[in-house]
């Protein structure tokens, strides 16, 4: 039996005896004989550092990054820039490697971080209370949907067809655990309408879902939107890009009761696909029912100013039936370069990296508009990212602009909606100038003249 163990079968029998068991074989009573193993592990032989270093350098030499090509892919996660402070705080010992302050005594420092970040979005979201991060986007707004399952207990949850297609599928999977069903609006011109989710909530909707903006980059009336979910009693929630709220109206200036939304565009690079980090605020009827942790302010024996772990209901701390989630370490770093990211743009600078980027954003939906064959899937406002529909194979223009001229012209939209089997969805950074986005004109007038319908790449 030891061929299943690094250890001899002297030490073998020694364990067993210890354990009260006649043979190994014992132990795996409780595993189907046809699903066992059989035999050691098929692994193929070991190599020396530098081998290894070889193989790694050739894989990662099949990847494409930012910096091999110019990207306009959006959908949720940005080129950004990330400045250089981020970096070099992030990698400090004291926030790199610590786990769950338990201990307030001890970590200061970190309970005051969260406590920042916390604070950072309750003023970006307008609304009560954030907790300390949860670990993405889309699970921020299954989240959300458990919170709302908590206060009504309605299992039905009504959610625009533009919301991320991620979240909807976690949403789906999620609330699945408790008897939650999915129901979808479909858009007008690009937008949720208040009118169609209106007759689509009910007294069983436990909460209204869109997003701000929404995946096809256009601005969605989150006020109307709101009303509607309220007249049914439902809870409002809405997945927000935290750099369009520079610009835009708060989600609790309009009503809504819980915002979420995917971190990474703040002090987040891309890392091909993550890690990144998701917020979460509410308005104070819910705080009992937020997961993760929250840090709060108070002052010792001594009247001195001081941070500890105000709320934690997770498993690991209260009765499994009373838990609000099972996140534990979340992404506390990766929120600490999101608080970072907006203390160094400060107020004013990050108002003006919205403006700038709806400027860009508009120049470039406007030439693009322009090349014969690309119309704009939507008329509507957008702020950083806006959705096309090409005369000719998506797949294939965006093959031409990459091999041909080095560009990523964006995210093709067929797999997630199916209506608009040629949409291109394409998103403006700050790192996006003029000169490339007159760059990725060119490329897509190029591509669509190269032949209709197969691009010659």
């Amino acid at each position: 039996m030891s061929d299943y163990l690094a250890v001899t079968d002297d030490d073998l029998d020694v364990m067993l005896r210890a354990i009260g068991v006649a043979s190994f074989d014992d132990l795996l009573d409780a595993i189907p004989e046809e699903i066992r193993m059989k035999g050691a592990l098929d692994l193929p032989a070991g190599r020396t550092e530098q081998d290894v270093m070889r193989h790694l350098a050739d894989l990662a030499r099949r990847n494409t990054s930012c910096d091999d090509e110019t990207s306009f892919l959006g959908g949720g996660m940005y080129d950004h820039y990330v400045p250089a402070l981020v970096d070099a705080i992030v990698s400090r010992s004291e926030f790199l490697t610590p786990y769950t302050p338990y201990q307030p005594e001890i970590s200061q420092g970190g309970l005051q971080v969260m406590f920042e970040y916390q604070t950072a979005i309750c003023e970006l979201t307008g609304l009560d209370i954030s907790n300390a991060s949860v670990y993405e986007g889309p699970s921020a707004v299954a989240a959300a949907a458990y919170m709302a399952w908590g206060q009504n207990h309605r299992p039905e949850y009504v959610v625009s067809e533009a919301l991320h297609p991620h979240a909807k599928a976690t949403l789906r999977t999620t609330a699945h655990g408790w008897g939650g069903r999915v129901v979808e609006v479909p858009l007008r011109d690009g937008v949720t309408s208040a009118d169609d989710l209106a007759a689509a909530v009910g007294p069983g909707t436990g909460a209204v879902i869109v997003q701000q903006p929404n995946f096809l980059g256009a601005v969605e009336d989150l006020r109307s939107l709101s009303d509607a979910a309220h007249r049914a009693g439902a809870v409002m929630v809405a997945s927000c890009d935290p750099i369009a709220l520079s610009l835009l109206a708060t989600p609790g200036e309009c009503g809504v009761d819980i915002a979420v939304g995917e971190g990474q565009p703040l002090g987040n690079r891309l890392d091909f696909g993550g890690p990144s980090f998701g917020f979460l605020a509410a308005t104070s009827a819910f705080t009992r029912r937020m997961p993760g942790r929250i840090a709060g302010q108070t002052t010792d024996a001594d009247g001195r100013r001081g941070f500890v772990l105000t709320l934690q209901t997770r498993e690991q701390h209260i009765r499994r039936e009373k838990a609000t989630s099972n996140i534990c370490t979340a992404q506390a770093l990766n929120a600490l370069a999101g608080v970072l990211h907006l203390a160094w743009l400060g107020r004013e600078g990050f108002v003006g990296l919205g403006e700038l980027l709806a400027r860009r954003t508009h120049y470039a939906r406007e030439q693009l508009c322009a090349i014969p064959g690309v119309t704009p899937l939507h008329t509507r406002p957008v702020v950083r990212e806006f959705a096309v529909e090409l005369d000719g194979d998506v797949n294939a223009v965006i093959a031409h602009c990459q091999q041909a001229h080095g560009i990523n012209p964006g995210h093709a939209l067929a797999a997630d909606f199916p209506g608009h089997p040629n949409g291109l969805l394409v998103a403006v950074t700050e790192q996006r100038t003029k000169a490339d986005i007159d760059a990725l004109v060119r490329a897509v007038r190029s591509a669509l003249g190269a032949t209709v319908g197969e691009v010659a790449v």
